[in-house]
């Protein structure tokens, strides 16, 4: 996907070339002869996905034995509503697309209401100024950008869930703002952006106001679907979930829009927990992705992080695939397939 499709888009400057369109933004990223890109969130060192480095990139890539198509980052509003170009820049540099998530939120915790960036103060335009100036640096990049805004929106861990944001009306608000984002974005000539809607693979709660579907904001809006799902996230959880359980998300998101293509925007495991192997999950994950029951399906990414749980260090959740070489050959395995793209 990316070295040579941001080569061929990019042989003026990006700072005076002008943007490609949109279609060539979505031929770039579509994967010849039923491939599937290989993507990686590579791990920061805050643990709120804003702060990856090329370092973390390269050790990911050393450990699996292949080259990314995207690397997966935030873009977190409580540090800065600026277009994260740096970022982007090195990560283009390396030959990869920047996958951005919008993160429009006053902080990185979980579970409560957002105080300022609400769905509806976005929809009624009130942080237009600053979207419309990340639109344009986001033009001015000039070679592809994949976007997503409201990830996991039907998990309630989020502040743009409908829990927090009127129940029966919040799917509603959050389809109108993520429209009013993409309008913005077209308004400022962003065509080089492909935009994702994100769902868990599961709706958190299960109730009839938190289907995914309510909250998705139209075929003319976006052009892929994204799909998260983990199983252990911690050494000592016991509830195991199984990659297949993807597969009826994938078709409701079929039903939804059957021509969009889908990615599997974040999947992974803890590997230290003792009732499921790393590598025994990934082998199962990656047998039906390259199974072809999912011919919609063009790429996935792995969660590649640690994290601290509480003050013992055995505690800690850690998904890198360099912490398991069970895991790291089972990637290199699988990711030797020629259907793994680049």
């Amino acid at each position: 996907m990316v070295a040579i499709a941001c080569l061929a888009l990019s042989l003026a400057s990006p700072a005076t070339a002008d943007t490609i369109s949109h279609a060539d933004a979505l031929r770039s990223l579509s994967p010849p002869g039923g491939g599937l890109w290989h993507g990686v969130y590579p791990g920061g060192r805050s643990g709120e996905e804003d702060d990856i480095t090329l370092a973390d990139v390269r050790a990911y890539e050393r450990a699996v034995g292949h080259r990314v198509a995207w690397v997966y980052f935030s873009n977190n509003w409580y540090r800065s509503p600026r277009f994260p170009g740096s970022t982007a820049r090195w990560i283009r540099d390396h030959g990869a697309t920047p996958y951005v998530r919008l993160m429009l939120r006053s902080d990185p915790d979980h579970d409560h209401p957002e105080p300022k960036f609400t769905l509806k103060r976005i929809a009624d335009g009130a942080f237009d100024r600053e979207l419309r100036q990340w639109m344009r640096d986001a033009a001015r990049f000039g070679t592809p950008l994949i976007v997503e805004f409201g990830t996991e929106m039907n998990g309630s861990w989020f502040s743009w869930n409908a829990q927090w944001n009127g129940r029966g009306k919040g799917a509603g608000l959050f389809a109108e703002a993520y429209r009013h984002i993409i309008d913005l974005s077209r308004a400022a000539g962003a065509s080089n952006i492909v935009w994702v809607f994100h769902v868990n693979w599961s709706d958190w709660p299960d109730k009839p106001w938190n289907r995914f579907e309510n909250y998705y904001p139209g075929d003319g809006y976006i052009d892929w679907f994204g799909v998260s799902i983990y199983s252990m996230q911690s050494p000592d959880e016991t509830e195991r979930t199984r990659f297949s359980l993807v597969g009826r998300t994938i078709k409701r998101l079929a039903r939804l829009a059957p021509e969009k293509p889908v990615i599997i925007a974040e999947f992974a495991t803890d590997v230290h927990n003792p009732r499921e192997p790393a590598g025994v999950w990934a082998t199962s994950a990656f047998r039906l992705m390259l199974s072809g029951r999912w011919p919609q399906l063009v790429g996935f990414s792995w969660w590649n992080e640690t994290w601290q749980n509480d003050d013992t260090a055995t505690h800690d959740t850690d998904m890198r695939v360099q912490s398991d070489p069970a895991l790291a050959a089972v990637f290199r395995h699988y990711l030797s397939d020629s259907r793994v793209l680049p």
